[in-house]
C-alpha cells in the first residue's frame, strides 16, 4: 500500500482558479436570469433570448473545460450531463430553462467549496495558528526574530497570550499553559521548572521563561502542520464508486432521453431528461460527506489523510497493535519498594528520589515523581557523579547514596536481592538497586502501567464493529500475555522484531481489512504495511507519524473507538447521499419522459433533489443522534474537571499501600509526620472530591441515564468510602494522641529509629490501622475506574 507524505497539487486546468471562476459565474448567471426575465416583463422577448442565451453560453464554456481536462486525465466527469444538458436547451430553444440550469449548476460548485471550506475549518485551524517569531533574550535584553532563527540551547521568552514558539523546557518559575491545540484538553496544565513545553500551545499565565531544545522545524507543531497539509481530501475508493454510478447513469440518461424523443417525437422530453438527471448528488454530495468525516475526526484530534484512509477506517476489522506507548503509558512508574534491611522502604526511596533530582534518566525522573508523590521533603544532593548505563552516587544529607544496576552497588547481591530481580523479570518490572553508605539498602521496582483507557478501548472497538484484536509486541511472553488478558485483546504475538510485526500484518492483512497501531519508529515498517496504520503522536510526529495514514494527536487512546465510529457512520452517509440523490433523479428522469416535467421545472426539481443529497452528506459533520445518552454544556465541563482531579488524586491513592506496609517500621516521629499528611490527604483532598460527585455530579447523569436510581451503586461506595476515610481518621488521631503523650518510663519504642510497634502497645491499632488504609485503596481504585468506565464517558464528546 503507498502512503502519501504530502498532499498532491491539484494540477487540472480547469480548477487552478475554480473559487474566483465559481464566484464569478454565479454572479452572471444570476444576473443573467434576473435581466433576461426583466426584459421578457418590459415586452422584448428577443432581448430576454439573447440574454439567457448568453448565460448559458458564459456557464457552458468553463463546464465544457473541466469535462475536457476530466478526460485527458482519463477521469471519467460527471459534469458530462449537465454539459448534454445546457447544449440540448440551447438546441432546442429552451433558453429561460438553460439559464436556470446555468445558475443551479454554478450555484452547486459554489456550494460545494462553501461545505468544504467549512468542513476544512478544524483541519487549517492547526496551520492559521503556526508560531512565526520568538522572543530570545540576550546578554542586552530581549530581540524578536524569526521563528526559524532559533535554535536548540537560546534562551526565550514567551508573553501572556503568545504561543510557544518552538519545542523546549521550563528555566524557572510556573507555566501556565493552555495544550488543547496540541493534546484537546480543555484545562490548562501548569508547568514548573524543568518541565517540557511543546510547541504550539498557548501561555495563559504570567510570562514563560524558557530554553529551546529543538529548532521550529523539528517541534511538534511543526508536525502537526506537516500532518494537516497531507489531509486534503483525495479521492477514496468510496468516492471512485461515485464516479462509476455516474458512468452508469449517463448511457442511462441518454437511452431514455431518446427514448422519450422516439416514442413522442418530442425533442423537448429528452432536453428535460438531460436537465434532470444532471448528477450534482454524486459530484458533490460524496465528497462533502467524507471532508466531513475528516473534519469531525479533526475536531476530535485526530488527522486523518485523505479520504481514502477514512474509507479504510470505516471497513477495518481487525485491529493490531503495539504494547509499549500503545496500550501502556510508555514511561514508567514506581511500583513496589522492598527494604528488608536497617531502613524503611520510605527512607529508601527519599533518599533515591533526593539524589535521582540531579540525574538526567528516565527511570530518575519516575522515582523522584514518587518520592514527590509520597509527600516526602526531598534534599538536595551533592558530589553527585554520574556513571552513563550504570547509575549515580552521590551525599544525601549525612549519607553516601548509589542508585542503579546491581553491579554499581553490591558486588555480591543477597538471596533476597536475586530473587526479587527474578520475580521483577517475570512481571516485565525494571529494578534499581539503592545503597547507602557502602551497603544495599533496597530495592525500587518500576513498571509501565496499562493506559487506564485501554480495556474501555477494546470493548468501543468490538461495538464499532471491529472483530479480532491482536497485540504484536517485542516484549517478553509472560509480559504480553498479562497485558493481552487485562485489556480484552483475542491474541498476542510477543518477542516480536519489526520484521517479524511486518510478517504478522501481512498475515491478518490477507485474512481481512487491517487497522495497525503505534508509537514508535520500529512500528513505522508495520503501519505502512496494514490497510490503514494509525500513530499515536501527542508526544510529537515522529517515523511513525510519518508512515501512517491516521494520527492521533491527543494523549487518549479512547479517540482509536471514536474515529473508527466516525468513519463506518462517515461511509453509510456518503453511500445514503448518492443513492438518495440517483434514485430521486431516476424518479424525476421518468416523469420528464412521460411529459410530466418540462426542462425549466425539470432543472428546479433536479436543485431540490441536489440540495437535499448535500445537506444529507453535511450530517458527517456532527454527531451521530444515536448514540446512548450523553452530558453537555456545563455538565460535560463538570465530569473533565472532576476527571482531572482523579488524576491528582491518583499518587496520593496509589502510595496507600505502601504506606500500610511501612506503618510496623516507623519511629515515632517519622509515624506521627505520615498520619498527619494521610489525615490532610483524606479531608482536604480526597473526601471534598466525593461530595462534589455526589452532589453535582451525581444528579446531572441520574437525569441523563434515567431510570429511577441508576448511581445508587456508586452513590453506595461513596459511603463505604467515607466511613472508611473515617475510621482511618479516628486510628490516626488516637495513636497521634498516645504518641504525644510518651510513655511511661524512657524505653525503646520512642527512641529515634526505633519502630514504634516493636516496643509499644500501639499494635494492635496500627494493624487496624493498615488494614483500613488497604481496603480503602481497593474500594478506591475500583470506584475510580467504575466511574472512568460508566460516568465520565458520558462526556466524551
Amino acid at each position: 500500500m503507498t502512503h502519501e507524505l504530502a498532499a498532491k497539487p491539484d494540477s487540472s486546468p480547469g480548477r487552478v482558479h475554480r473559487p474566483s471562476i465559481t464566484a464569478l459565474l454565479v454572479t452572471m448567471a444570476a444576473a443573467g436570469l434576473g435581466g433576461g426575465g426583466a426584459a421578457a416583463l418590459a415586452g422584448l422577448p428577443d432581448v430576454a433570448d439573447a440574454v439567457w442565451i448568453a448565460t448559458v453560453v458564459v456557464v457552458l464554456l468553463p463546464a465544457a473545460w473541466w469535462v475536457a481536462v476530466a478526460l485527458r486525465d482519463r477521469k471519467f466527469g460527471a459534469d458530462s450531463i449537465a454539459v448534454l444538458a445546457l447544449i440540448g436547451t440551447l438546441a432546442v430553444g429552451e433558453y429561460l430553462a438553460g439559464a436556470v440550469v446555468a445558475l443551479m449548476f454554478s450555484g452547486g460548485r459554489a456550494l460545494e467549496e462553501r461545505a468544504e471550506r467549512r468542513a476544512e475549518r478544524d483541519l487549517s485551524a492547526l496551520m492559521s495558528l503556526a508560531p512565526s517569531f520568538a522572543h530570545r533574550r540576550t546578554g542586552t535584553g530581549i530581540e524578536t526574530i524569526a521563528v526559524d532563527e532559533v535554535e536548540p540551547g537560546d534562551s526565550l521568552l514567551v508573553r501572556p497570550g503568545e504561543v510557544v514558539p518552538v519545542d523546549g523546557i521550563i528555566d524557572d518559575g510556573t507555566a501556565l499553559i493552555d495544550e488543547s491545540m496540541i493534546t484537546g484538553e480543555p484545562l490548562p496544565v501548569e508547568l514548573g521548572p524543568g518541565s517540557p513545553v511543546r510547541s504550539g500551545t498557548i501561555s495563559t499565565g504570567t510570562a514563560v521563561h524558557m530554553r529551546c531544545t529543538a529548532p521550529a522545524s523539528e517541534g511538534t507543531y511543526a508536525g502537526l502542520v506537516r500532518l494537516a497539509r497531507s489531509a486534503a481530501a483525495e479521492n477514496a475508493p468510496f468516492v471512485r464508486m461515485a464516479d462509476r454510478y455516474a458512468a452508469f447513469l449517463l448511457p442511462f440518461t441518454l437511452l431514455l432521453a431518446g427514448l422519450a424523443w422516439a416514442l413522442s417525437g418530442d425533442s423537448v422530453r429528452a432536453v428535460a431528461v438531460l436537465v434532470v438527471a444532471t448528477p450534482c448528488p454524486l459530484i458533490l454530495a460524496v465528497p462533502i460527506a467524507f471532508v466531513s468525516g475528516m473534519s469531525r475526526c479533526a475536531r476530535r484530534g485526530v488527522v486523518v489523510k485523505g479520504g481514502a484512509a477514512l474509507d479504510q477506517l470505516g471497513r477495518a476489522r481487525v485491529l493490531l497493535f503495539d504494547k509499549t506507548g500503545t496500550v501502556t503509558a510508555g514511561r514508567p512508574t514506581v511500583a513496589e519498594v522492598l527494604a528488608p534491611g536497617e531502613f524503611a522502604e520510605a527512607e529508601v526511596l527519599r533518599l533515591a528520589a533526593s539524589l535521582d533530582q540531579a540525574s538526567p534518566h528516565v527511570l530518575a525522573a519516575a522515582i523522584v515523581e514518587a518520592g514527590r508523590a509520597g509527600g516526602f521533603s526531598l534534599d538536595l544532593p551533592s558530589g553527585v557523579v554520574e556513571e552513563p548505563g550504570t547509575g549515580a552516587r552521590g551525599r544525601v544529607g549525612e549519607h553516601d547514596v548509589t542508585v542503579g544496576k546491581a553491579s554499581l552497588v553490591t558486588a555480591d547481591p543477597p538471596a533476597w536481592a536475586v530473587a526479587t530481580r527474578r520475580r521483577a523479570a517475570v512481571g516485565g518490572m525494571s529494578t534499581v538497586f539503592v545503597g547507602v553508605d557502602g551497603e544495599l539498602a533496597g530495592v525500587i521496582l518500576l513498571r509501565d502501567r496499562v493506559r487506564r483507557d485501554a480495556a474501555r478501548t477494546m470493548r468501543l472497538l468490538r461495538r464499532a464493529g471491529v472483530d479480532r484484536t491482536v497485540m504484536i509486541t517485542g516484549d517478553r511472553a509472560g509480559v504480553a500475555a498479562q497485558v493481552a488478558a487485562q485489556i480484552g485483546a483475542d491474541a498476542f504475538y510477543a518477542e516480536q522484531s519489526p520484521a517479524g510485526k511486518v510478517e504478522v500484518v501481512r498475515r491478518e492483512t490477507a485474512e481481512a481489512t487491517t487497522l495497525m497501531v503505534g508509537d514508535g519508529i520500529n512500528d513505522a515498517p508495520a503501519l505502512a504495511a496494514a490497510d490503514v496504520g494509525v500513530a499515536l503522536g501527542a508526544r510529537g510526529a515522529s517515523a511513525s507519524s510519518e508512515a501512517a495514514d491516521v494520527v492521533i494527536t491527543v494523549d487518549r487512546l479512547e479517540r482509536l473507538a471514536e474515529s473508527v465510529a466516525i468513519a463506518r457512520r462517515t461511509r453509510l452517509i456518503a453511500r445514503q447521499s448518492a443513492l438518495l440523490g440517483m434514485g430521486l433523479s431516476v424518479v424525476a428522469m421518468t416523469g420528464a419522459a412521460a411529459g410530466l416535467l418540462v426542462p425549466l421545472v425539470g432543472a428546479l426539481v433536479q436543485e431540490v433533489i441536489d440540495v437535499v443529497a448535500i445537506l444529507n452528506a453535511l450530517r458527517a459533520l456532527g454527531p451521530d443522534r444515536r448514540r446512548g445518552p450523553r452530558l453537555d454544556g456545563d455538565a460535560a465541563e463538570l465530569v473533565r474537571r472532576l476527571d482531572e482531579e482523579h488524576r491528582r488524586l491518583e499518587p496520593g491513592i496509589a502510595a496507600l499501600p505502601q504506606l500500610a506496609d511501612q506503618l510496623h517500621r516507623m519511629d515515632g516521629d517519622e509515624l506521627g509526620v505520615r498520619l498527619r499528611q494521610l489525615s490532610a490527604f483524606l479531608t482536604e483532598e480526597l473526601l471534598p472530591h466525593e461530595r462534589a460527585d455526589e452532589k453535582l455530579l451525581y444528579p446531572e447523569v441520574a437525569r441523563a441515564l434515567g431510570g429511577s436510581d441508576p448511581t445508587a451503586t456508586m452513590s453506595r461506595q461513596h459511603t463505604e468510602i467515607t466511613e472508611l476515610a473515617g475510621r482511618i481518621s479516628e486510628l490516626s488521631d488516637e495513636i497521634s494522641r498516645r504518641l504525644h503523650a510518651g510513655p511511661a518510663r524512657e524505653d525503646d519504642a520512642m527512641r529515634p529509629g526505633v519502630p514504634v510497634a516493636s516496643g509499644s502497645d500501639l499494635g494492635a491499632e496500627l494493624r487496624d490501622l493498615r488494614r483500613a488504609i488497604y481496603e480503602l485503596h481497593a474500594i478506591l481504585r475500583l470506584h475510580n475506574a467504575s466511574e472512568e468506565e460508566n460516568f465520565h464517558v458520558l462526556a466524551d464528546g
